[in-house]
């Protein structure tokens, strides 16, 4: 079983504090991974510190895309865990990659990889901003976590489908309204930085969630 918390989102879950960004935390049972930071590490610390999570105790942790929004906690986090492994699309900046190796391993993605176990990059997707989101494979198919999904939903859930069925996508669905592409989903969960959230809520109000800080999922794996 794959369990995700969202950490970081412009809205939030009493008890958490919500601010502009996005960070998830995955737990495998035998890893825990981090999918972006947000934008002000401090607030994501204390969102971690509410759960329970010591940052020194993720193993990985993957950034979507070169904003702010989704890599401002980063120094925290490095200030934090000495040991983290570090995932960036290969177009992120050289002064960036530079700063994080001198503080963590770093691998650059570029084409899809897998990062844990059932856990995969779709790879550096897009033109104009590159990004990549995670597919988390589980016995009823995949589900996609994006960070703003700027390459947009189709290119996302194309590079995902290799991976199978797609049941769900979860994070923001930047300014994309190829909406028949969610259709036949059983979880459409959107937040931070979702252009359309009303519609999408509208289209498919029995599988919409509001992604906020503090939700939690839980997604059988195999």
């Amino acid at each position: 079983m794959f369990r995700l918390t969202v950490l970081y989102d412009n809205e939030a879950c009493p008890g958490f504090t919500g601010s502009w960004g996005f960070s998830a935390l995955i737990e495998t049972g035998t890893e825990t991974l981090l999918f972006d930071t947000g934008w002000d590490g401090t607030l994501l610390l204390k969102n971690m510190e509410k759960i329970g999570i010591d940052p020194a105790c993720v193993n990985k942790l993957v950034l979507s895309h070169q904003h702010w929004d989704h890599i401002g906690g980063l120094p925290e986090i490095l200030n934090a865990n000495s040991g983290i492994t570090v995932y960036v699309p290969a177009s992120f900046s050289e002064n960036l990659k530079r700063e994080i190796r001198k503080r963590a391993e770093l691998i650059e993605v570029k084409e899809s990889i897998e990062i844990s176990d059932g856990i995969w990059s779709t790879g550096e997707l897009g033109e104009k901003i590159k990004e990549q989101s995670l597919v988390l494979c589980t016995e009823k198919g995949s589900y996609v976590l994006t960070g703003c999904a700027h390459p947009g939903i189709a290119a996302i859930l194309d590079a995902a489908l290799c991976h199978g069925e797609v049941k769900g996508i979860i994070g923001g669905l930047h300014d994309d309204d190829r909406f028949e592409r969610l259709e036949g989903m059983e979880l459409i969960a959107a937040g931070h930085c979702t252009t359309h959230k009303e519609k999408i809520k509208e289209l498919f109000r029995t599988k919409f969630m509001e992604t906020q800080a503090g939700l939690k999922l839980e997604l059988t794996t195999y």
